[in-house]
Order: structure tokens, then sequence, then C-alpha cells
């Protein structure tokens, strides 16, 4: 999920303006048995994320307060609210936690837990919490591929958030036309090209879009290339080594040469710097067939109330399916169908003074009565809990369909450090083959481009 649509953590008072944040967990009176916490998010009233501060503010601190009142404790909570750059905010965090200093509860992106836990910056929950933290009842309800999000080297360092998943997006009157049926569910890449043939047929300008080059970034990534390898078996990291020039990756690069270089595709969107958002526009005009997309999609684009791409008849005419593995069976972990997800983690900062009430306030924002007061009123999202899910996605057939079909076999990112270079890398090549270079060798050109980001051919199973 990008980061523009999650209420990502902060560790500064006023990031902003750089004022530091005292050490954490700091006791409030005298008596010795207050105790007082800080939760930090990068979202501040009227601001950047204004619904999450809002909701922090005024329905989470004063019910766990009485919650923890009612424990015979007392235990005072401050909210630290900012609203600055992703990027500053990732930089001021690091300082912070690096200094021992920061929120007792922060938020990070899943993207960066890894790196932060090579560096000391986040520990595993249990070490600091105890044995809290594996038998809190939530687990129960988080689909273990959603879990997989917290872990870094098989342990888990925070809470989920929330979650997204990838489908692929058809138009169903283009399809009717096309002579195909409205509940279209191709079982491997070769039903999706035989669909985009039908498509092209019968006038389709664009039978099939799949995100790919440089322009659209970390897009091509996630609604692109890592799908695909997943499709074909792979993953862009598996035990601590980098995939290099594998048969997955030389095969999710094949189907991109038939896409584009067979005239399903238009290979000219994928160098525009609004390319994107032109795809876009153009699902929403019915000129392109099929799309693979996230769920945000779905929510902020083609809604029909306040997407950024309008379809007033998006629930009648926008139809969805599970993207397929190459072949049934051949994707990641055997599966038939595949997926990526990003997402938030929520988490306790090691340098916390009380860090196991800092877990039950971590906790408490996602117990199953916070997540149905946070998602209320039009804020509706997927939550990391399938009890919730299925109570509030009731009348949201995507977001459910994600809930229940999507989140059991979806992917995630490696939590590293050195991905977002790995990735630029994986768009590179994609551009490459989009340009009309062989898949096999746009995958050896990644793979010395690999080497040279993650340390040398040792560190690369090909």
């Amino acid at each position: 999920m990008a980061l523009r649509k999650r209420s990502m953590g902060v560790v500064a008072v006023l990031a902003a303006t750089g004022l530091g944040l005292a050490a954490c967990g700091q006791s409030s009176g005298g008596s010795g048995d207050a105790i007082e916490l800080t939760i930090a998010q990068n979202a501040i009233a009227g601001g950047k994320n204004a619904a999450a501060a809002d909701f922090i503010a005024n329905w989470v601190i004063p019910k766990f307060e009485a919650a923890q009142k009612a424990k015979g404790k007392d235990v005072t909570v401050k909210f630290v609210p900012s609203g600055v750059d992703d990027e500053q905010y990732k930089t001021k965090l690091s300082l912070d936690l690096k200094s021992g200093k920061g929120a007792d509860v922060i938020d990070i992106d899943g993207i960066w837990a890894g790196e932060f836990a090579e560096a000391g910056y986040i520990k595993p929950l249990p070490e600091l919490v105890g044995a809290e933290a594996d038998s809190w009842d939530g687990w129960a309800q988080i689909p273990e591929a959603v879990q997989g999000m917290t872990q870094f080297n098989g342990k888990k360092y925070a809470l989920p958030v929330g979650t997204d998943g990838r489908v692929l997006y058809f138009n169903k009157t283009l399809f009717q036309k096309a002579g195909l049926p409205s509940d279209w569910q191709p079982k491997s890449w070769q039903e999706v090209l035989d669909a985009g043939t039908k498509l092209k047929s019968s006038g389709v300008p664009v039978p099939i879009q799949i995100n790919a080059g440089t322009a659209m970034g970390e897009a091509t990534s996630m609604q692109g290339v890592l799908p695909l390898l997943a499709g074909a078996g792979g993953e862009v990291q598996k035990d601590g080594k980098w995939t290099g020039a594998s048969q997955p990756l030389k095969d999710a690069l094949g189907l991109y040469q038939k896409i584009y270089g067979g005239g399903l595709g238009d290979p000219k969107l994928q160098q525009e710097a609004k390319g994107r958002d032109k795809s876009f526009q153009q699902f929403a005009e019915g000129k392109i067939g099929i799309l693979m997309e996230g769920d945000y999609f779905w929510r902020g684009v083609v809604n029909p109330k306040d997407g950024v791409a309008k379809m007033a008849d998006r629930d009648q005419t926008v139809g969805y399916a599970l993207i397929p593995a190459m072949e049934p069976g051949k994707g990641l972990r055997g599966q038939d169908f595949v997926s990526m997800s990003g997402g938030a983690l929520r988490t306790v900062n090691p340098n916390s003074k009380h860090p196991k009430e800092a877990f039950e306030l971590a906790a408490f924002t996602l117990s199953p009565e916070a997540l149905k007061e946070e998602t209320k009123d039009g804020n509706v999202r997927i939550t990391p809990r399938t009890d919730v899910n299925k109570e509030i996605l009731a009348g949201e057939p995507l977001l459910t369909f994600i809930s229940e079909k999507v989140l059991p076999l979806t992917a995630y990112r490696p939590p590293v450090a050195a991905y977002p270079q790995v990735s630029a890398a994986l768009q590179e090549a994609t551009a490459a083959v989009v340009g009309g270079t062989a898949p096999d060798q746009a995958a050896a050109d990644y793979q010395k481009k690999l080497e040279g980001i993650v340390g040398g051919a040792g560190n690369i199973a090909s």
C-alpha cells in the first residue's frame, strides 16, 4: 500500500521544525506508580492523515486510559502529532531510535522492518514484552501471510496495522463485446493472453496494461514484475539470497515481451512521466480491457464518489479476478494464484520504560472495538483481522474479495535496506524488455546490477 494511504509513525514532537522528542516512557508525577505513555503517528489534526490523528486523540486515548484505570493502573497517554514527508519522517525516526528517544508506540512502514531490526532500532516483541507478545488474541484472527509482514529472520517485531492486495481488474462491457465471460477468472498466463487477443480483435485500444518501466517507480514492482515473479514460482529474495537471472524472472519478463511485443499493450504508456495516471483514466474511459492494480484502484481511483478517475457505473462495469500463476500450481509456494501486499506496522520502542503497557496500548488500537470505530463513517479499509473484516466489509465486495481470497495467498517485499535499489533495477529490466530487449538478456543485465547492489555474486541465487 502506498504510504500516502496509511498513517505512518513519527517520533519527533515537531519533526517538521527539527525538535527532538524527550526520552520516551517518562513517568508522570512523583509517586512512582503513575505511567505516562506516548504514541506517535505521522498524522496531525487538520493536516496529513487528520482522521487518524483525531481517532487516536479523541477515541483511543480516553478509552485506553479508562480501561487501564479499571485494572487499577494510573496510565496517561499523550499523542505526538506530526505531518511531514514520509522520507523525512523515516530519517527522523531512525535518528531518534538510535539515540534512545522516540515515542513508546510507533508505526513504521513494513518495508523498513528488516532495516530497522538489523540496525537494532527495533527488537523482537517477545524480548521486549515477554509471553504476552505471542499470546495476544489478535494473532488468531490474522492470516499467516499477513503475520509474515511483521517478521524478520523468523521473529515478530511488530503488529500489523493494515494491508492491501493486488488483483486483475477488467471491464465487463468490453469483455461482453469480445465474447468473454463477466465472471472471468483466468487460471494461467496463457488465458490472460488469450483474453487480450480477443479484446484486441474486438477493437479495444489497450487490451492488457501491466505496469512496467522506471517512470512508474514502485508501482511497476508491486503491480507488475513482483506479482509475475511470484506467479512463476519466484521471489525477489529467499533465505538471505537475492534472486538473479533465474528462470522465474526470465518467465516474468517473457510475459512482458508477449504483452508489449505482441501488440496487446501500449509500450509508450510505460515511458510517460504520468503513465500510471493515464492508465487510470484510460481504464475509466473504456480504453483498457485488463489492468493489474491494488485495492487502492477500486477505492481511490474509479470510486464513483470521489475517485481521481470516477466511474459512475463502477459496481456494474468493473470486474476483478485473482492473479493466476503461470500455470496451475506453478506459483510461489505451489499456489494456483498469487498477489503482493504492502502495509504498515505498529511496534514498541525498545527505549520504552514501560514496554508491557506500551504493548497493551498497541494491541488495544488493533482490537475489534478500536478497528470498527476507526473504519466507520466512510473510512473503511482492509484491517489485518479477519473477524473485523467480515463485519465492516460486508457492503464492500472488492475489499471482501481481497480479505478472504487474496490475503491468504499474498506475499510481501523483503524488508531490508537494499530493496529500493533492487526494485529500481527490476523496473529497469522491465523497461528494457518493453523497449525490445530479449528477456534472457534483460535478466542477465539485471543480475550484473544486482551484484553491485547486494555485495557480489555470493549473495545471489540464480
